[in-house]
């Protein structure tokens, strides 16, 4: 009955007087359920009062604190074919234990006797390197008995030079006075014959003051003839400094110039030897290379490529291994939004996959089964996800985390923030605000710190 119209039906019939009508009317039985309500709002409106820890919520692996504590692939530095394994999946290896023989598949490094060849020739080259020190050091000694003769012979002809121009200076001296004695008889002659003609003197002291004169320009004219001849042994001389000179400078540099070419070839040959030495260094870690050992304690998770008589090129992936020893660690991601509230040193939840866990993310006093971590590292440069990664490490002041969690394993992670009343929690959730911004006191000592 909807009690739309004017004629109210209940106003003309008693429905008290019914026995239905007595059991529905007279009954209250929704007084409890309005007591229950008011019971609900005020329990409601009590909670919303609640302290309510404001949270980041992220998805994540668990990893290892250290890069070299991480899975790493194995691989072999040169190419190969694979002869013989020492070890099989699960196996524990030492560092340096052999994990696997390979042989070459190049053919330049076939011969067997490739290292002990390679040496001979590096003898070989070092001898004539000896060989052509001991030429450059005979040519440095011939070039210096050249010089040295060089020298002398130079001497002995300026000493020729000089005794010639001395001698030419003696002749030129002798000529002098035998010009001097020319005139002397000339005039001597003239006056006789002066004499003579006047009556004065005889015939015969004429013919002898003639006599005399022509035996002064006999002597002038030998003298004269000497001089010549001395100052043509003096350019004589000269021409002799000139071809010892020569003569010495072209065996002086022919013997340098061959100095030059020994010491170019004993050079070209010792470079031959440097790079012999370097292929023989090169040829004994090759060999060593044949060898597949591990770098460190560990354990064979995947064998990669497997089999005997397989090849494969260098930098391929042969097995993986999980080294022994590592600290634990979890990368998880946050969204662009949320990365401005974390800081390092903040407080972080960890639930791993696999171990049960009842988890209130508001009220991190009553979760149960999480394990605590702290912030130790965020990521500069946003992920190929969209997100930032954020690298957390356990918490050594709480429970410490369960041996048995193995790195890859999966883990939720929750970043503890500001505490806020529920209520304002729910409606900055509806408003899709992110939570408060703050800036702990304590983040630039943990930054230090982190430093």
């Amino acid at each position: 009955m909807l009690n739309i119209s004017n004629n109210q039906f209940r106003k003309k019939i008693d429905l008290a007087s019914y026995k239905s009508g007595k059991k529905v009317m007279n009954i209250k039985y929704y007084k409890y359920f309005n007591r229950f309500l008011l019971a609900a709002a005020i329990i409601l409106l009590i909670v919303l009062f609640l302290p309510w820890t404001q949270n980041i919520t992220g998805q994540g692996t668990v990893t290892t604190l250290k890069p070299n504590q991480r899975p790493q692939h194995i691989q072999s530095q040169i190419p190969g074919r694979i002869e013989q394994w020492y070890v099989q999946e699960g196996d524990e290896v030492k560092k340096g234990d052999t994990i696997l023989r390979i042989s070459e598949i190049k053919s330049d490094y076939f011969d067997d006797r490739l290292i002990e060849r390679t040496n001979d020739q590096i003898q070989a080259k070092s001898s004539s390197v000896t060989a052509y020190g001991g030429k450059v050091d005979a040519l440095n000694r011939q070039i210096s008995a050249l010089q040295n003769e060089q020298t002398l012979k130079l001497e002995q002809t300026r000493n020729k030079l000089l005794q010639s121009r001395l001698k030419v200076k003696s002749d030129s001296i002798d000529l002098e006075a035998a010009k001097t004695n020319l005139k002397i008889a000339e005039t001597q002659f003239n006056r006789i014959k002066t004499l003579q003609n006047e009556g004065l003197k005889a015939i015969r002291d004429v013919e002898e003051k003639r006599l005399k004169l022509q035996e002064t320009q006999a002597k002038y004219i030998s003298q004269e003839n000497k001089y010549l001849a001395s100052k043509n042994e003096v350019i004589n001389a000269q021409l002799e400094l000139s071809r010892t000179n020569a003569v010495f400078t072209d065996k002086i540099s022919k013997a340098q110039s061959d100095m030059y070419t020994a010491q170019s070839s004993g050079f070209d040959t010792e470079a031959q030897v440097k790079k012999l030495e370097n292929a023989y260094s090169n040829y004994k870690k090759r060999n060593s290379l044949l060898y597949v050992t591990a770098p460190q304690d560990g354990f064979i998770n995947k064998v990669l490529t497997g089999g005997i008589g397989v090849t494969f090129k260098e930098g391929e992936q042969l097995v993986g291994i999980m080294p022994s020893n590592y600290d634990l660690a979890v990368e998880t991601f946050v969204r662009p939004i949320d990365l401005p509230l974390l800081h390092l040193g903040e407080k972080v939840r960890v639930q791993f996959d696999g171990w049960p866990a009842i988890v209130f993310s508001g009220w991190p006093n009553v979760s149960y089964g999480t394990y605590g971590a702290k912030v130790i590292a965020i990521e500069r440069f946003i992920s190929n996800n969209g997100k930032y990664r954020v690298l957390l490490a356990p918490d050594h002041s709480e429970y410490k985390w369960p041996e048995a969690i193995r790195v890859g394993s999966g883990a939720k992670t929750i970043a503890l923030l500001e505490d806020v009343p529920i209520w304002f929690e729910l409606w900055r959730q509806i408003n899709s605000f992110p939570p408060n911004y703050y800036q702990p006191k304590d983040s630039k000592t943990a930054l230090k710190k982190d430093k």
